[in-house]
């Protein structure tokens, strides 16, 4: 037998009737509907995946941004929201010619300040300290974030009961070192001073774990280098871990002034029945509170969408200069 018939044997059996056996009746079509199927899989999962987080935006984010825009420009009553007419910019023009916007303004500018830069500054040293190798240091961690962890009504509380006129601890320690009680509820820059530590001991360890893993990420090469320069431990924080922690600084200045502008909760509490109102004299009233009074209290939500959209163009002005500081620290 020739090889040409060995192969050919090989490659066909014959049939029981001599002729040759047929295809394998089991191979695919190329592009049949399990084909199809899986690259219409691979091309519509990824979609599927993340359309849950588009409709809770669309539903929780979008609608009310855009319901919010076009009631600002509507007269708008909470007893009767079925009656709305078309106003244009007057409720812009109304809350910008108004002196308790103003004011709310300015409280919310000056309590952020307070807040905002001892806090940082405080995170920054403690963020230091961690950064050491320090016995039950998950401890202290944990520690430094267990104010983060407390719900606003609790330290609202608490620190209320601390700066009562009458039985507060911050008055009784006051009254040992011969300072007069402050009355901190009433008080100008005392309520201001209040309301700011509340958002001080909350945000602090937070903010401290942020420093401190940005951190641990800087090369201890850097550390050494300077070490063998002769650099103290102030000199090696001054000069290795500040500039190496420039953009996360930058990042927890742009959070905490965006946190600072919507503040609502702790001046709430922390005014009790004239929570909403800032005091009897609007001392400590915030952007947010304004909204709040505006819209549940006195019932104009035509008004309040109006505060809560100019809030919205103050923080894209935050994040505008955040962008053009970021590029001037890429360029330099």
């Amino acid at each position: 037998m020739s090889s040409d018939t060995t192969e050919h044997t090989a490659a066909a059996p014959p049939s029981p009737e001599g002729g040759a056996a047929p295809a394998a009746s089991g191979r695919r079509k190329p592009g049949g509907w399990r084909t199809r199927l899986s690259r219409w899989d691979q091309k519509s999962s990824p979609y599927t995946f993340i359309a849950p987080f588009f409709l809770f935006f669309g539903a929780f984010g979008l609608f009310p941004l855009i319901y919010t825009a076009w009631s600002s420009l509507h007269t708008v009553q909470l007893s009767d929201l079925d009656h709305q007419q078309w106003t244009g910019l007057d409720n812009y023009t109304n809350l910008f010619q108004s002196d308790f916007f103003y004011t709310a303004l300015k409280n919310t500018l000056l309590i952020g300040v307070i807040s905002t830069v001892p806090q940082l500054l405080m995170a920054l040293g403690v963020a230091h300290l961690l950064n050491y190798k320090l016995r039950a240091s998950l401890f202290w961690r944990v520690t430094m974030l267990a104010p983060y962890a407390t719900s606003v009504a609790a330290a609202t509380l608490v620190f209320t009961l601390l700066y009562q006129w009458d039985g507060g601890m911050i008055n009784w320690l006051l009254h040992f070192i011969g300072v007069d009680p402050v009355n901190w509820r009433e008080s100008g820059w005392g309520s201001k001073f209040a309301v700011s530590s509340i958002v001080i001991w909350r945000w602090t360890g937070y903010n401290a774990l942020i420093y401190l893993a940005a951190m641990q990420a800087v090369p201890a090469d850097l550390y050494e280098s300077a070490a063998l320069d002769g650099a103290s431990r102030w000199e090696q924080f001054r000069h290795v871990t500040i500039p190496m922690l420039r953009p996360t600084i930058l990042f927890t200045v742009v959070v905490s002034t965006i946190g600072a502008t919507q503040l609502f909760g702790e001046p709430l509490l922390f005014g009790g029945a004239s929570g909403s109102k800032g005091g009897a004299s609007h001392q400590f009233q915030t952007l947010g509170l304004y909204m709040y009074d505006q819209g549940w209290i006195v019932g104009n939500l035509g008004k309040a969408s109006a505060i809560a959209w100019s809030m919205f163009l103050i923080l894209l002005l935050i994040g505008a200069v955040n962008m053009l500081v970021v590029r001037r620290l890429r360029k330099s």
